[in-house]
């Protein structure tokens, strides 16, 4: 039986593992493209696990042209069966304030730009995303914070928009309105793709800053929410440290099986390449 590997995708900040013992770097091509960086491989705490820069190393791949399906196919090939993916956040609560982790269980998708489904022309499917997030992987990740030292809550909504900018003051108070706790510009993307991949999948959102909404005696400045970022890297490491013994006894899910019965194209309709190509997801 092949060893179960944990994928770690890191966001703003992140772009190397604390004490990953590197084993190799590989570049992994995909019927998209190539991911966002080289797939890192290495052993934590004897835990087999491959790292993947979200905004490749140096940060210069901004939200809407990351290629989420790479990235996610990638994964899926190298053997990755969960993911765990740190992303920073602003917070929409003021019981949430920066330097606080979240482990969030919904979304609410604001983008427009991307294509968030290896469903396309030649192959129609339909996965459902009622919960998006694994409640297994997230329990295990929600309990590697408390470990950790973080002030992490559990559950909670996090609205992803299509970036690079941020919302407006209106857009902000708006999502107020709708009871969302953070809000990022990657994240549900990642979800939606994981899902159909039969990926387990959960956030860990590390809180940098207040959005808009919340209007201060004194603007926040980038300094300062680079200061809070660097230190919620720090911890996010720790985390993810104490991950590792956690992980492979988490509750049996039904993430692998989602896209099990999805596909509603007749087979002899579908394409011979677009078979082949997505054999790896869907056999």
């Amino acid at each position: 039986m092949a060893e179960k590997i944990l994928g770690v995708i890191g966001g703003s900040g992140l772009y190397q593992m604390d004490g990953l013992d590197i084993t190799k770097k590989v570049t992994v091509k995909t019927p998209y493209g190539y991911p966002s960086d080289q797939i890192i491989f290495g052993n934590l705490r004897g835990k087999k696990m491959a790292f993947l820069p979200r905004h490749g190393v140096g940060h210069f791949i901004p939200p809407s042209e990351i290629n989420f399906r790479a990235n996610i196919f990638a994964m899926k090939k190298i053997g990755v069966e969960k993911i765990i993916s740190v992303s920073a956040v602003g917070s929409m609560k003021e019981e949430y304030p920066p330097g606080h982790f979240v482990v969030p269980d919904q979304f609410v998708d604001r983008t427009n730009q991307r294509i968030s489904t290896f469903f396309t022309t030649g192959m129609v499917g339909h996965v459902s995303l009622a919960d998006p997030i694994c409640r297994a992987t997230s329990e295990v990740l929600y309990k590697a914070g408390q470990k950790a030292g973080a002030t992490v809550h559990k559950d909670g909504t996090y609205i992803c928009i299509e970036g690079p900018q941020f919302s407006t003051r209106a857009e902000s108070n708006i999502y107020r309105q709708w009871g969302v706790d953070i809000i990022g510009m990657t994240n549900v993307t990642e979800a939606k793709l994981a899902r159909e991949a039969g990926l387990c999948y959960a956030t860990l959102a590390l809180v940098t800053d207040y959005d808009c909404w919340h209007i201060e005696e004194e603007p926040v400045t980038l300094e300062a929410v680079l200061k809070i970022m660097h230190q919620n890297v720090k911890r996010a490491k720790k985390v993810i440290n104490e991950l590792v013994p956690l992980i492979d006894n988490v509750e049996p899910c039904c993430c692998a099986e989602a896209a099990k019965q999805a596909v509603v194209t007749e087979p002899v309709k579908v394409p011979e390449k677009l078979k082949k190509d997505l054999s790896i997801l869907f056999d």
